[in-house]
């Protein structure tokens, strides 16, 4: 036993049990054996220190050279506030106008935008875009923000021994790159070490199959339906649903169209197109295998839920090829169930549609689902079908969602639905519906839940028509913020112009 430890057993045990050990050079000190084993420690210390021999490292290489601009000086500073704790909502959008304008972060502030992705993980892409390359040479040598070199690193997603060696964050941002320039060539490497990768790795990397979707996936994804672990089962059942002519759709068509039928129907003495509906009687391995679960998420029952999941995998083409009609005709036909011939079935249809039209990215199909007064209570359906519409129409569309929801609750569900920015007479929309709700001192609790949600997305443009509701309800503390919020956000995007 050396010195050192000798005196660390001593401290451990006391001095009462153990007295300090002797110490030849030590000069004299106090009697008391504690005060004594602290001074002689001190010694130790110091000589330990001494006798350290200096030690080589590796130089740092250097960080590379910047291609994109640094921000301007003013958005500079307004990223620091913001990083400071300063509306700090606001950061997302700060980095998407910047990355947007081909801008980088500027190096001082690099080390507490990449802390805050350590903690938030939805940041991550923002930062990676406007981090430059710099922050990516920080990340290298950093572990907490080793995240960056994942999500961020364009010459990883562009170098072909990623595949081979790299994390996984690397290898999925080499497909994705793959699947955007050469469909097939990604497929053809993942096929070749598909039966090594554990689940969790198949599952993310099938789901880059989504970009470059074609006919030649169809195969690969026809096997994943029976593969071993559920959520690749799931996202490939998803992807073939998606793909035109695939075997899958002619399936879900083969189902869905014992489901639902035409008939014509006198009704006061009038003839009428109806739809009639016969949810599946049961459900059987190969309805399984196509991903219709079992038991559904909803609280309703079984029948209903596969219902509602066969129409939302069947090809829309189905339905208009069946009634002969265009799809406003068909969703503004009406439905009766092939038992009680009551409406009660209406719902589980108009969900199924709606779920197969964001699926299948069909315009035609949401354009006439939300115009044609479907029987859905669902208001998260609906505010989906609005990112399927183009852009020049969305946001009218949503401006009559909301004009359509009744409630509170419904309505902040259905805006949450609903990405900024808010604009033209969407906006309006929702500044006339601050305005009334202002005006009542029952909805306190919805105008401060309002304000929260647009206080990101409503454009900026729109702080002049709250100054003037401001004035009126200078009471009010959530929309004193959402127009002090609004204004910051107006000088931040003028400042990264």
């Amino acid at each position: 036993m050396n010195a050192w430890t000798e005196h660390v057993s001593a401290a451990l045990l006391g001095t009462q049990r153990r007295p300090p050990p002797s110490l030849p050079e030590a000069p004299a000190g106090t009697a008391d054996p504690a005060g004594r084993l602290l001074d002689q420690a001190a010694l130790l210390t110091v000589r330990r220190r001494a006798g350290l021999l200096p030690g080589t490292a590796e130089p740092v290489a250097p960080a590379p050279a910047e291609t994109a601009p640094v921000v301007p000086p003013e958005a500079a500073r307004r990223l620091a506030q913001i990083l400071a704790g300063e509306r700090f909502r606001v950061l997302p959008e700060w980095l998407e106008r910047a990355a947007e304008r081909g801008y980088r972060v500027p190096p001082r502030l690099l080390p507490d935008l990449l802390e805050k992705g350590r903690t938030d993980r939805g940041l991550r892409p923002l930062i990676a875009r406007a981090a430059g390359r710099r922050g990516v040479w920080l990340a290298l040598r950093n572990t907490d923000w080793a995240y960056l070199v994942a999500v961020g690193e364009d010459d990883a997603a562009a170098d072909p021994g990623a595949w081979q060696t790299g994390t996984r964050g690397r290898r999925v941002a080499h497909l994705v790159r793959l699947r955007a320039t050469d469909p097939a060539a990604a497929l053809a490497t993942l096929r070749e070490t598909w039966d090594r990768e554990p689940a969790p790795d198949r599952t993310v990397f099938l789901a880059t199959f989504e970009r470059g979707l074609s006919a030649a996936d169809e195969e690969f994804l026809e096997a994943a339906l029976d593969d071993r672990g559920q959520d690749v089962r799931r996202i490939a059942a998803d992807l073939l649903a998606r793909l035109p002519g695939s075997a899958y759709g002619r399936r879900m068509t083969e189902r869905a169209r014992v489901c639902l039928r035409g008939e014509h129907r006198t009704v006061r003495h009038r003839a009428q197109r109806w739809i009639v509906v016969e949810p599946p009687a049961g459900h059987d391995d190969a309805m399984q295998r196509d991903g219709i679960p079992f038991h559904a998420a909803e609280r309703i029952g079984d029948r209903a839920g596969w219902l509602r999941e066969v129409l939302a995998r069947t090809p829309l083409a189905t339905w208009t090829e069946l009634f002969g009609m265009r799809p406003m005709e068909v969703v503004c036909l009406p439905i009766a169930d092939a038992v009680d011939h009551d409406v009660h079935s209406a719902k589980d249809v108009h969900l199924g549609w709606a779920r197969a039209a964001v699926r299948q990215r069909d315009a035609g199909w949401a354009r006439a689902l939300l115009k044609g007064g479907v029987v859905v209570d669902e208001v998260e359906a609906l505010a989906d079908l609005l990112a399927v519409l183009p852009a020049g129409e969305r946001d009218a569309a949503a401006a009559d969602l909301i004009r359509w929801v009744e409630g509170h609750d419904d309505l902040i569900r259905t805006l949450d639905r609903i990405p900024g920015p808010w604009t033209g007479e969407l906006a309006d929309t929702v500044v006339a519906t601050l305005l009334t709700a202002a005006r009542r001192p029952d909805a306190a609790r919805f105008v401060s839940r309002l304000c929260r949600l647009a206080d990101e997305r409503l454009t900026p443009g729109a702080v002049s028509r709250l100054d003037e509701i401001t004035r009126d309800h200078a009471n009010s503390w959530p929309l004193t913020e959402l127009t002090e919020t609004l204004r910051f956000r107006h000088h931040m995007l003028e400042e990264l112009r």
